[in-house]
């Protein structure tokens, strides 16, 4: 059972946002949806927080969803070049060493990012920690033929998977 500390029921609103609502890539939405229980100390372990997120992204529909899709930065992408990307996903991505791929790995992250794009109308997404270049590649490469509804479903995943790590990074756990 690991808790934080503090425990977010000690916190005002305003804290338990600045914390914890860069958890889901710049959708406080969700940080905010859970507050109610938060404030019941309902949230103060680890996974008992993770669920109601994740809940809560589950139970907000297909249009508020794909707009939290559509705020994540393409991997290795324009927003990295410009270093537009909010610090989370700048430290996710060079700790897959997306910062360092070679010309060829750069323009194949380019033209997947584009075709991706074209197909779903959202960005690709993948929870990079414990990822290579390599590996994140040959995953792009595969999802890029899923079909719509699928490929959804995997970016949601991806992005409770990514919650998830940023929720125990937190804790201090990672």
């Amino acid at each position: 059972m690991t808790k934080f500390n503090p425990a977010p029921s000690a916190m005002n609103k305003q804290q338990f946002l600045d914390i914890f609502g860069g958890v889901y890539e710049a959708s406080p939405w969700v940080a905010d949806a859970v507050w109610p229980r938060v404030q019941k100390a309902e949230a103060d372990e680890l996974s008992a927080l993770r669920a109601l997120m994740r809940a809560a992204v589950d139970e907000a529909g297909s249009e508020r969803q794909l707009a939290l899709i559509r705020a994540h930065p393409e991997l290795a992408g324009r927003a990295a070049i410009a270093g537009e990307m909010t610090d989370e996903s700048n430290s996710e991505q060079k700790g897959a060493g997306l910062d360092q791929c070679s010309p060829e790995e750069f323009a194949e992250f380019m033209t997947l990012n584009e075709r991706y794009n074209e197909k779903f109308g959202f960005p690709f997404i993948i929870a990079v920690k414990g990822h290579d270049r390599k590996s994140i590649l040959l995953a792009f490469r595969q999802r890029i033929d899923n079909d719509a509804d699928k490929e959804f479903a995997a970016a949601i995943e991806q992005i409770h998977r990514i919650a998830a790590i940023r929720l125990s990074v937190i804790a201090g756990i990672n």
